[in-house]
């Protein structure tokens, strides 16, 4: 069958086990053949030398050693936060490998490549690239983009047609070999802002330090905390209806008018939330997170300094960053400061009639995953100075 293959889409490559890998794939980005080396060298450092035909044992062989340990292949983010101390199944009791959200994992390359030419399978980079095909996992941002077109703010990349895969390519997606414990660790993801604004790995305009907004924040703040507009977030998973069910739809409440900040790494950038319902119980997780929503022209200065969220935050009341009214949730619209203790979301039960507050007022358990910290007393007085001169 590979062979086949090969001579159908004139690509070259070895057989390891029941995969092919590709040697030539020419045309996925720019730099395939420097990529392609980068791969080849890998493989054969973990086979012990050449890679052969006969090389079938798949266990020492590229995609053991290689793909399999990238994220894509590990969902390793997803256990790790959820199976952590403090992380939710502290209240489930059922461990990860119970769960569907496994099935999202990508186990060979025909997930993301394989697509069908009447009778046939066939191995395609274009379908690689398709976004299509990335969002079935990555359902946030199929969400995004959705909220996005209804409201006629389209990001700037999507405005420009841009793809997942003209940012996410090689080592994003494919891994390079080392296993991680999540996406934010360091050199899980390569892409970043700088990578095509300062750097220009891709053409793009250009960043400029002068800028008044970049001249007085320096390093304190990384690009998003300004440019993303604001954060999808999936609230109130109730985990007794979608373990019942199997079902995600009906069972969240998707919501995107407000946005966090949150430290991470020694900078402030865009968070998000999410709280989910098991057994009456109640949890939220705080993470560092870039929705893909970006504006061209930063943030200005009073939708974070002196807001409303920071005024009530320095008078010590609360935020209420998710509110049920009249049987209809209402969001908090604009930027919100994590001060944990200060931010009040409400939790919903899902009943036969609908959503319903929790009847049990017992303080939520709290989780900062991804790497996230909140803010500090220091940095909330920054927040609450006027800056208006």
């Amino acid at each position: 069958m590979f062979e086949t293959l090969q001579r159908s889409l004139k690509l070259t490559g070895i057989v390891v086990g029941s995969v092919l890998v590709l040697t030539g794939c020419s045309g996925c980005i720019d730099e395939a053949a420097e990529r392609d080396a980068r791969i080849m060298k890998k493989a054969r450092a973990a086979t012990g030398g050449e890679m052969t035909a006969e090389k079938k044992d798949s266990e020492s062989g590229c995609l053991k050693s290689f793909f399999t340990q990238s994220l894509h292949h590990t969902g390793e983010g997803m256990r790790y936060w959820y199976e952590e101390a403090g992380g939710f199944m502290d209240i489930t009791g059922i461990p990860y490998a119970q769960l569907d959200c496994k099935n999202c994992h990508i186990q060979s390359c025909d997930k993301c490549h394989v697509r069908e030419e009447g009778k046939q399978k066939v191995l395609s980079r274009e379908k690689a690239r398709d976004m299509k095909t990335c969002m079935p996992c990555h359902g946030r941002e199929g969400l995004t983009f959705k909220f996005d077109a209804a409201k006629g703010q389209t990001g700037v990349h999507m405005a420009a047609d841009m793809a997942c895969a003209d940012c996410h390519f090689g080592d994003d997606v494919h891994g390079d070999g080392q296993f991680r414990q999540s996406m934010r660790a360091p050199g899980a993801v390569a892409m970043t802002c700088e990578k095509c604004h300062v750097d220009q790995v891709r053409e793009s305009p250009a960043f400029d330090p002068e800028t008044a907004a970049h001249a007085a924040h320096g390093d304190k703040l990384a690009c998003q905390a300004c440019h993303v507009s604001n954060t999808t977030a999936c609230m109130n998973c109730h985990f007794n209806r979608f373990l019942e069910t199997g079902q995600r739809k009906g069972n969240f409440i998707p919501m995107k008018e407000w946005l966090l900040l949150i430290n991470h790494e020694g900078k402030v950038t865009s968070g998000s939330a999410m709280t989910l319902v098991y057994d009456q119980k109640k949890f939220i997780a705080y993470v560092p997170y870039y929705t893909h929503s970006v504006m061209p022209e930063g943030r200005k200065c009073d939708d974070c300094h002196q807001n409303k969220a920071v005024q009530l935050l320095e008078k010590g009341e609360k935020v209420p960053v998710m509110a049920f009214r009249d049987g209809k949730v209402v969001p908090w619209k604009g930027v919100v400061p994590v001060i944990p203790d200060q931010l009040d979301f409400v939790y919903l039960d899902k009943t036969d009639a609908g959503w319903v507050p929790l009847s049990d007022d017992t303080k939520e358990t709290v989780q900062f995953a991804e790497y996230g910290e909140p803010l500090t007393p220091d940095q909330l007085r920054m927040l609450a100075e006027d800056v208006s001169e």
